[in-house]
């Protein structure tokens, strides 16, 4: 696989950051046109499906940032980028008004109930661009993740990470779009439409990784931090408070465990 790859995406970290982003969006756009022929998805199912997520996501930030980011450069400057990278996803959860969109088709914004406005008006507007930007936040540190992975030059690695963001990106992907739908988008195509530009952030973000620690190699170790903390902040902040919401907190925990073990065990065959 690794050999494929370096034949298909080239030698150079840059055009393999692009040729992982693009995989991992790709993986975002199977999901989300999902939409367009499940019905209607499970409550219970699309929990499960994050809670997978999170746990590819949780064992991800270690085994292939984390971890290497600390034999690379040490403790210090990976725990610096974890406190980074929590902090900028914080203050841009402060700066856009916070809001939820759960898959029964109520939404929240800063931590009170506003069900999304039938018809068009300046609130359902608001809320319809509040949604996409508060997703397209989200999924940025997956995209600077892959992207860091490869300028790190440990392609088997940096495999194991895509392919673990990408996989993960096909329940996220249903996810935003049914979510989407249920606060009011009205027609399925849009819903699709929405999740599959939420994931397009990432493909950018995983050019401008690997161009990052490619040209300047001393950051790399902080770099991998800051990918790592961004996205335990959204697993932690996000992730499993949406899948704990609904009284199927036990079916997502055993979601985020199968996640973890796939990520485990991808990072061990592939790595």
């Amino acid at each position: 696989m690794q050999e494929l790859f370096l034949r298909i995406a080239g030698s150079n970290p840059i055009g393999q950051g692009l040729a992982g982003g693009v995989t991992i969006a790709f993986l975002n756009l199977l999901g989300a046109l999902a939409v367009l022929v499940v019905r209607r998805p499970s409550e219970r199912l699309l929990n499960v499906a994050l809670g997978f997520s999170a746990g590819v996501m949780l064992a991800a930030s270690f085994t292939s940032l984390i971890m290497p980011g600390i034999e690379l450069g040490g403790v210090l400057p990976v725990l610096a980028g974890i406190v980074l990278g929590v902090l900028v996803l914080d203050r841009a959860d402060r700066w856009i008004p916070h809001l939820h969109v759960a898959v029964t088709g109520r939404a929240w914004s800063n931590g009170s109930e506003a069900a999304a406005a039938e018809g068009v008006g300046p609130s359902r507007v608001a809320g319809v661009i509040l949604f996409i930007v508060a997703i397209t936040l989200h999924n940025m540190p997956e995209g600077l993740a892959v992207g860091v992975g490869f300028g790190s030059g440990d392609v088997g690695r940096a495999l194991s990470l895509m392919w673990a963001i990408g996989l993960q990106n096909i329940p996220e992907g249903l996810a935003v779009s049914v979510s989407a739908l249920q606060a009011g988008f009205g027609r399925r195509f849009y819903a699709a439409y929405t999740g599959i530009r939420a994931g397009l952030v990432e493909i950018p973000l995983a050019v401008l990784g690997a161009w990052a620690v490619s040209v300047a190699e001393p950051i790399l170790p902080y770099a991998m931090g800051f990918a790592a903390g961004a996205m335990l902040f959204v697993i932690s902040d996000e992730i499993i408070p949406e899948t704990h919401a609904r009284g199927h907190e036990r079916l997502a925990t055993f979601g985020t465990i199968l996640g973890l073990i796939v990520m485990l065990y991808l990072d061990v065959t592939l790595g």
